[in-house]
């Protein structure tokens, strides 16, 4: 056998990168080679290993030529017997006209070993997305999944509709919208009414999904109107009638609004998660990066001397994070902070410090530096001396405000927050795609540097809803002309993305 490698024909599901399996995220974050396809979303990667090699295999519209097929055999083959452990990512599930049973024999003649790790397939996720449940215990007892694009080399590969017609009670199409005409047309003549309802679910499980239901008799003229693609799932049958009162996915408070998000790649999918959830297409166009500062001198030093200090404060999680980064580095742990007063910004800060174990005894309730200033000001802080961690750029007020009351404070940079480099490609396809409904900043550094990346484009920025998440933030909006449609009263990302969802839900017409 020598040195060979494994083959994961792992199922990537619908779309929807939270429907794939624990296994399959298990085997994409130890994988050596990842072979994908066009309907595996690209998202899916983050979970990979920086250094794993990434080969995309995708092809749209229609089935794959065997030379496609074999091209992608051979690349398997290859990497597995070079040693390597090898995913290949297949949309849906790889056994529902995937063709894994063909990769499956291509790796078995090659006395490659495989495992196949079942997916969500789009028949199943797309209508249940669309809220169409393919069985119900008053109308529907069976299902049939039926491909539109046979082997053409396959002997008896013509699909019998008049018999497939009345052989179950929903009918489920997979990559057959190119013959839809002549599938219903086929159906009603093999004796299924005109009026049965039938239902198009395009890009299903995506933030884009799109669903158009009509009946046999007339949802070609309806498609050809609404200009309805591949990819889609065709459903046939009395339970798409149902969709009224089982639709969840497209009914969430941000469906179909696509909202630009400027936080920082390492602290975003807090918040794009939050924006997912309640249905947006959250794009990520990071205009912070998170770096290490210059030099820890100033820091290693305030930890080597932290008993000279009363309490720490905190103003952002960066600030936790690295503070306990170095403390670790150092070789020290935890108990050099026992006896502290530890205050935080907010509760997002506060539940970063709370996962070291250590309780926060000072949250103010406005979550920025003057509401800090006040709630130590109630304390009483004269003659106290307190470390702040935080970025090399920071307002002055906070430590400006604590000597005035009769405290001291150390400032040590312990992180620094610079502006990651874009190419004029990657900025004008931002500006030139599908229309952004919003763009939200968490911080005034995100705004000031996603100005300076866009350049002379400033026209387009303002012409779209802007998002802040406090005063300060909105203040810098204001110095660059720019009106804030959203500010929420907390200042804190649950409140700004349930902000959002109010000023969309109060919007009359279609979104800007």
């Amino acid at each position: 056998m020598g040195n060979r490698g494994k083959v994961y024909l792992v199922g990537a599901g619908p779309g929807d990168p939270k429907l794939i399996t624990l296994r399959g995220k298990e085997l994409l974050e130890s994988a050596d080679t990842i072979i994908y396809d066009y309907l595996a979303n690209p998202k899916l990667l983050s979970y990979t290993r920086v250094e794993a090699e990434r080969i995309y295999v995708g092809k749209k519209g229609g089935a794959r030529s065997p030379l496609h097929q074999e091209h992608i055999n051979q690349l398997m083959i290859k990497a597995a017997s070079a040693g390597k452990q090898v995913v290949r990512l297949k949309g849906g599930d790889p056994f529902i006209f995937g063709r894994g049973g063909e990769e499956v024999v291509a790796l078995g003649a090659a006395g490659i070993p495989f495992e196949v790790v079942p997916g969500v397939t789009s028949a199943i996720g797309a209508p249940t997305y669309a809220g169409i449940p393919l069985t119900h215990r008053e109308i529907a007892s069976s299902v049939l999944l039926i491909t539109g694009h046979e082997d053409p080399d396959k002997e008896g590969n013509a699909i019998d509709l008049k018999k497939l017609a009345t052989g179950a009670d929903t009918l489920v199409f997979l990559m057959a919208m190119g013959n839809l005409s002549a599938i219903a047309d086929q159906l009603i003549r093999a004796g299924k009414s005109p009026k049965t309802p039938i239902a198009l679910i395009q890009w299903g499980t995506h933030p884009h999904q799109k669903t158009l239901v009509g009946e046999l008799e007339n949802i070609h003229a309806k498609a050809t109107k609404e200009g309805m693609k591949p990819p889609a799932v065709i459903v046939v049958g009395d339970v798409v009638s149902l969709r009224g009162q089982f639709g969840w996915f497209e009914s969430r408070p941000l469906f179909g609004k696509r909202i630009l998000v400027t936080r920082a790649e390492e602290q975003a999918e807090e918040f794009t998660d939050l924006l997912e959830t309640l249905g947006a297409q959250a794009i990520s166009f990071p205009t912070i990066k998170i770096v290490p500062p210059a030099s820890w001198n100033l820091l290693d030093r305030a930890i080597e001397q932290i008993d000279v200090y009363d309490g720490l404060i905190f103003t952002s999680a960066n600030g936790v994070r690295f503070f306990r980064e170095r403390i670790k580095t150092r070789g020290l742990d935890l108990r050099i902070l026992k006896g502290f007063s530890i205050t935080a910004i907010g509760p997002r800060t506060a539940k970063e410090i709370e996962t070291w174990g250590i309780k926060v005894d000072l949250i103010p309730s406005e979550f920025q530096a003057e509401g800090v200033i006040s709630a130590l000001a109630e304390k009483g802080i004269s003659g106290k001396r307190f470390l702040l961690p935080r970025a090399k750029e920071a307002r002055d007020l906070l430590p400006d405000e604590i000597q005035k009351m009769g405290g001291a404070v150390e400032v040590v940079v312990a992180y620094e927050a610079v502006r990651p480099r874009y190419t004029r490609q990657e900025i004008e396809a931002l500006l030139s795609g599908s229309r952004i409904d919003m763009v939200t900043f968490a911080s005034s550094s995100t705004l000031r540097n996603f100005i300076e990346i866009i350049g002379t484009e400033t026209v387009w920025l303002a012409s779209v809803p802007i998002a802040c998440i406090g005063p300060i933030t909105g203040k810098t909006a204001g110095d660059f002309g720019l009106k804030v449609a959203v500010m929420p009263k907390e200042y804190t990302l649950p409140a700004l993305a349930d902000a959002i969802c109010t000023y969309f839900s109060h919007l009359q017409g279609p979104s800007i």
